[in-house]
């Protein structure tokens, strides 16, 4: 099966490993991942904040591409990707002359509409499907996961339908499991990390990021996975200065759910560039004879 593929600016850049991983787990369950003919950045936080119009027109043009293609379904791994497209989906839906002002400027037109996905609604489907079942060499048992969603892959600044249960998502929690994982329950899954701001605003990025930290080792999670680039790389990079904010002595690697798919396939932790993360996360698979 083909389907429409938006990598964004993240998966081409600072997460080409989580780029890489979603070609080869896609794959591996029968899908084919057609990636977007000369796409552009979607405006994520930045065009949002200074330029409504802008925030609509650039992921109006990947649509209009998307659509072009001839394809029904446009797959997004990055949460903030996934939420500007929709919402500039969804405003051009409600607004015709706004769709025709930037449709005007376009040379693929944003038409009927394309269904826009979250790498979540492709996966999880097919593994409740049990495209899964023959492929788990390795069950990921005495892995108890913190799934975290973030809070930009069901809350939109629009009437948008999430995918998922707004407040208490459970996708990649039926996907760890069916893995052999235990995923935790816990308070903290749709929490804002702080996303930019870890930037321009530390102290309150890292008192966001303490107070998931805190709930999830205190829950007994042994790690994070979640699907999000941003949220990856904020949880990861930054795990040192706020655990030591919140005096939490854990130490959690952050996963994306590609590279748990992954490891339970017997691929290779390095293969799937895990030793990549700047928190160490190769000793966890290690004791658990995960790699």
């Amino acid at each position: 099966m083909d389907i429409a593929y938006y990598p964004g600016c993240s998966l081409q850049a600072s997460h080409k490993l989580y780029d890489s991983q979603s070609h080869k787990i896609l794959g591996a369950l029968d899908v084919k991942l057609i990636e977007l003919d000369d796409w552009n950045c979607c405006g994520a936080t930045s065009a949002g904040k200074t330029d409504d119009f802008l925030a609509v027109a650039l992921p109006a043009r990947n649509i209009g591409i998307a659509e072009a293609s001839g394809l029904k379904e446009l797959v997004i791994p990055c949460s903030a990707c996934y939420s500007r497209t929709l919402v500039a989906q969804y405003k051009m839906e409600k607004d015709p002359s706004l769709k025709d002002e930037i449709n005007g400027e376009l040379k693929k037109k944003v038409a009927k509409g394309i269904k826009v996905s979250t790498i979540l609604e492709v996966i999880l489907p097919r593994v409740e499907a049990g495209y899964m079942n023959d492929k788990i060499q390795k069950p990921l048992a005495g892995l108890k996961p913190a799934c975290y969603y973030g809070c930009m892959l069901t809350r939109f600044p629009v009437g948008v339908a999430a995918s998922d249960d707004v407040e208490n998502p459970r996708g990649m929690e039926k996907i760890m499991a069916k893995l052999g994982a235990e995923p935790i329950d816990w308070s903290y899954k749709t929490d804002c990390c702080g996303a930019s701001a870890a930037v321009n605003d530390q102290e309150a990025a890292f008192n966001m990021m303490g107070r998931i930290m805190k709930d999830a080792a205190a829950r007994g999670a042994n790690c994070f996975v979640t699907t999000c680039p941003m949220c990856q790389m904020n949880l990861d990079i930054n795990q040192e200065q706020y655990c030591d904010r919140v005096g939490v002595c854990e130490r959690l690697p952050v996963y994306f759910i590609t590279e748990m798919m992954g490891v339970a396939m017997g691929m290779s932790p390095r293969d799937l560039e895990i030793d990549k993360h700047f928190t160490e996360s190769i000793n966890l698979l290690k004791e658990l004879s995960l790699a």
